[in-house]
């Protein structure tokens, strides 16, 4: 069995650093997701979509790690995925703004 990283001869040191990046995207998943709830379903929609990149994300991470990927690959990943997060941002509803007398 090929250790941490050991594919594509990943140094050990950015293996880990990739695996603690993928168990933080995971935290930031895992806080989000009691409040998906409370959210009308649009934005239950849309938040459950930007949660969903970030889980693919620390995906990549995970498979950088583990040697599946090379850094090219992981970098294709990571652009593309903050590439559709633009987009979602870019594609939602303008908030609505309330003054003082609302």
């Amino acid at each position: 069995m090929l250790g941490i990283g050991a594919r594509f001869g990943v140094p050990r040191w950015r293996a880990r650093r990739a695996q603690r990046s993928a168990e933080l995207l995971d935290e930031v998943v895992d806080a989000q997701l009691p409040l998906l709830s409370s959210l009308a379903e649009d934005s239950r929609r849309r938040a459950a979509d930007y949660l969903a990149e970030l889980v693919m994300l620390g995906q990549a991470y995970r498979h950088y790690a583990a040697g599946w990927i090379d850094r090219r690959e992981l970098e294709r990943r990571g652009s593309a995925a903050v590439a559709r997060l633009n987009a979602m941002r870019q594609q939602r509803p303008p908030a609505a703004q309330f003054t003082e007398r609302d």
